[in-house]
C-alpha cells in the first residue's frame, strides 16, 4: 500500500494546536452553545432548571458534569421540530431516522452548519489519505440518511471529484469502479464485502482496482475485517464516525498514517465517557458509553447527548485531538445471553479467524422455554463447500466463541450467497423471540 501521510503544513493549525489552546477554545464555545440551547430550545431550559443548573454555572470544561443529558427519546418526544434553536426558516436541511421503532428523530442544519460540516468531513477524508482531485466514490446512502450527503458535500469541499452512486445496484457498483477509476470509496464495511464479492464474481483482481483508500462507517467493525478488506484490494482501510444527531458522518476519524483509533474534531464536538448505569464520568481510557456535547451547532445544539456506542477515549497521536477506540458495539444493541455480555463485533472477529467460512453472517435469537438460544448464520466459501469442510467450519466456530465469548451457540454454514447482503447497514441480529 502507499504511504499516504499527509504534509502536516496541509492540516487545520487547530488539528496540531497544544491541548491548553484546544481546551481554550472548547470552554468558549461550550459556554456559548449552552446559553444558546438553553435561550432557545424549552426543552433544554425546562431541563436545565429541574436540574438546578444554569449556563453561567459552566466555569470549567469539567463542570458539564453538573448538566442534563439528552437522549433519542427526548428528539422523538419534541418531534418534529421542537429541539431546533433557530426559526424553522433558518434551517436549510432536515435529515431524519427511517423511524421503523416509532417517531424518526428529525435533525436540521443552518447554512453554517451545513458549511461546517463540509468542513469537517473534508478533513475526515484529507486524514483518510484522499486528496483534492481525488475521484471519491460514495455508496453511503443518499436521502433521508446523512451518510451519503455528508461525504459528498465533504468530498467537494476537499476539492475532489464525487460519484454519487448511492447503495445498491452492486454490478454497477464495479463497473463504475472499473470505468471510472476512483481513489477512494466511502461506504459501510458490510457492503464494501459484497462489492468485494461482486468483483470476484465478475473474475476482476480487485487488486488491481484503482481504489486506494476506503473511508468505512455507520456500523461497527473490527480490525480483523480491516485486514481483511485491505488484503482483498490492496489499499487503506480506515475509519470514520458520525450521527444524525451530532453532525452526521466526520465526527471522528482515523488518521491514515497510524490507523490507532479515531480523533475526535474537539474543537467542534466536546467528549466524555460515562459509566451506562450510574451515569458517573469514567476517566479517560476507561470503557463506557460515549457522551457529546455540540459546541458550535446552530440549529440543533446537543447538550450532553448518550449516543449508547461503547468505546473509550485515549490521547492523540497523529494530533493533538483525542482519540477513540474503535466502538465495540452499542449498549443498547448489547445481547444478554444466559448471563453473558455479547456483541456482534466479537462474533465477526472468531467468524475470520476461520479459513473456511466468509465474513457474511446474521445472528438469530430464538427461546426455549425458558432459556434464550442463539444461532449465527454463515456462510462458507466456495473452496470449503463440501458437507465434510462445512461441517468442520461449524465445530470450529462454535469451538471459537464458546472459548473466546463463552457462550454455546448453534451454527448454520450456509452455501455461498445464501446469507442476506447488506446494501447499507447490515442488520446483524434477528431477534426472534416472543415478545412479553
Amino acid at each position: 500500500m502507499l504511504d499516504l501521510t499527509p504534509d502536516r503544513a496541509s492540516l487545520d493549525p487547530i488539528e496540531i494546536a497544544s491541548r491548553d489552546e484546544i481546551s481554550a477554545l472548547q470552554l468558549e464555545r461550550m459556554k456559548w452553545s449552552l446559553a444558546h440551547a438553553y435561550a432557545n430550545v424549552s426543552h433544554t431550559k425546562a431541563a436545565f432548571d429541574a436540574k438546578g443548573v444554569h449556563p453561567d454555572d459552566l466555569r470549567s470544561l469539567s463542570d458539564l458534569a453538573k448538566f442534563p443529558f439528552t437522549t433519542k427519546l427526548d428528539l422523538r418526544d419534541n418531534y418534529p421540530f421542537g429541539m431546533f434553536a433557530v426559526p424553522r426558516d433558518k434551517v436549510t436541511r432536515l435529515h431524519a431516522s427511517s423511524g421503523t421503532t416509532g417517531k424518526p428523530t428529525v435533525v436540521g442544519y443552518t447554512a453554517g452548519d451545513i458549511d461546517v460540516w463540509g468542513d469537517l468531513v473534508a478533513r475526515s477524508i484529507r486524514a483518510s489519505g484522499g486528496r483534492p482531485g481525488d475521484i471519491v466514490h460514495v455508496s453511503y446512502g443518499y436521502g433521508l440518511f446523512t451518510g451519503g450527503l455528508g461525504a459528498h458535500y465533504g468530498a467537494e469541499k476537499l476539492g475532489c471529484t464525487v460519484v454519487p452512486v448511492s447503495g445498491g445496484m452492486t454490478e454497477r457498483q464495479v463497473s463504475l469502479i472499473t470505468d471510472f477509476k476512483p481513489r477512494v470509496i466511502m461506504v459501510t464495511p458490510s457492503y464494501m464485502l459484497s462489492i468485494l464479492d461482486e468483483f470476484r464474481a465478475k473474475g476482476i483482481d480487485p487488486r488491481e482496482s484503482s481504489l486506494a483508500v476506503g473511508i468505512f462507517g455507520a456500523e461497527p467493525w473490527t480490525n480483523a475485517m480491516r485486514a481483511e478488506i485491505e488484503q482483498a484490494f490492496d489499499m487503506h482501510a480506515v475509519d470514520i464516525y458520525g450521527l444524525s444527531e451530532i453532525m452526521g458522518p466526520g465526527v471522528a476519524n482515523e488518521c491514515v498514517e497510524t490507523k490507532d483509533g479515531l480523533h475526535i474534531w474537539e474543537d467542534h464536538f466536546y467528549p466524555e465517557i460515562i459509566d451506562p448505569v450510574t451515569e458517573e464520568v469514567l476517566p479517560d481510557g476507561e470503557i463506557g458509553e460515549l457522551v457529546f456535547t455540540t459546541l458550535t451547532k446552530e440549529a440543533l445544539p446537543m447538550v450532553r447527548y448518550r449516543t449508547r456506542d461503547l468505546t473509550r477515549l485515549l490521547p492523540g497521536t497523529a494530533r493533538s485531538m483525542r482519540r477513540m477506540e474503535k466502538i465495540t458495539g452499542r449498549s443498547d444493541d448489547m445481547i444478554i445471553l444466559r448471563g453473558v455480555n455479547v456483541f456482534p463485533t466479537q462474533i465477526e472477529e472468531q467468524i475470520l479467524k476461520c479459513s473456511g467460512l466468509a465474513p457474511h453472517f446474521q445472528i438469530e435469537l430464538t427461546r426455549s422455554g425458558r432459556l434464550d438460544d442463539m444461532t449465527v448464520h454463515v456462510e462458507c466459501h466456495i473452496s470449503a463447500a463440501s458437507d465434510e469442510a462445512r461441517a468442520a467450519s461449524s465445530r470450529e466456530l462454535a469451538h471459537h466463541i464458546k472459548s473466546t465469548v463463552g457462550v454455546s451457540t448453534r451454527i448454520n454454514v450456509q452455501e455461498p450467497g445464501k446469507v442476506a447482503r447488506s446494501e447499507g447497514k447490515a442488520k446483524r441480529v434477528v431477534d426472534n423471540r416472543p415478545k412479553a
